[in-house]
């Protein structure tokens, strides 16, 4: 009869799992960027692979680009707006974090920051100063450090950025992956947040409202 009880009990607790969405998950593999990468693009976990790494409970999915980016990445072959992103990354936007790197563009972002930095000649941050008394905060919210944290842009450059300056302020390393640049994705899992018409003298539908979008209000931060 124990036997039996025992049974029943672990079948129980196996349907419960299962209906709950409790099956184990896969591990991830070991963050390994690159080293022919320029940007430290992950060689596990990238723009090729990440529709084999969504929907995980233990992933932050960010997309680190502006929804409407005053650089000229058209002159190098991007995309200054963010048409589509992927499913289930959210939208938090690196210039808006820190001061950035020389961009090989012109234009660049050059508003208010939750961080000053300076940088080293190897692209290395020398030094991170909170702009704000809740920058600290906002990044912990926003980059969680009990998850991994899959960064993307356009190109690969902001995700960089972005992990140089999580790792400078603490974050862990192995934790962090830089999956690379959505303008090369051609995955099943994008969402698409500009339809340009087809006519040429048509309107685009800027579909923002689609969008997982991080606002931040820094009229409303106290200096630090």
């Amino acid at each position: 009869m124990k036997k039996i009880t025992a049974t029943l009990l672990l079948l129980t607790m196996v349907f419960t799992l299962a209906a709950c969405g409790g099956t184990a998950q896969k591990p991830l593999p070991a963050a390994s960027p690159d080293p022919e990468s320029m940007f430290g693009v992950d060689q596990n976990i990238n723009i090729d692979t990440i529709d084999q790494y969504l929907d995980r409970d233990d992933v932050a999915y960010r997309d680190v680009r502006m929804l409407f980016d005053p650089a000229d990445y058209a002159a190098i072959g991007g995309n200054a707006d963010l048409s589509s992103t992927i499913r289930g990354f959210r939208i938090v936007p690196y210039p808006y974090l820190a001061t950035l790197t020389e961009l090989p563009v012109s234009g660049a972002y050059a508003g208010e920051t939750l961080y000053t930095l300076t940088w080293n000649d190897d692209g290395s941050i020398a030094s991170a100063t909170a702009n704000y008394q809740e920058s600290q905060t906002i990044l912990e919210d926003l980059f969680p450090k009990d998850k991994a944290v899959f960064l993307m842009c356009g190109g690969g450059g902001y995700a960089g950025m972005t992990k140089a300056l999580l790792v400078h302020l603490g974050w862990d390393a192995d934790k962090l992956y830089n999956v690379g640049g959505n303008w090369a994705y051609t995955g099943s899992n994008g969402v698409e947040l500009i339809q340009y018409s087809e006519d040429a003298d048509g309107t685009d539908m800027y579909a923002t409202w689609r969008a997982d979008y991080a606002y931040i209000d820094f009229s409303r931060l106290h200096a630090a």
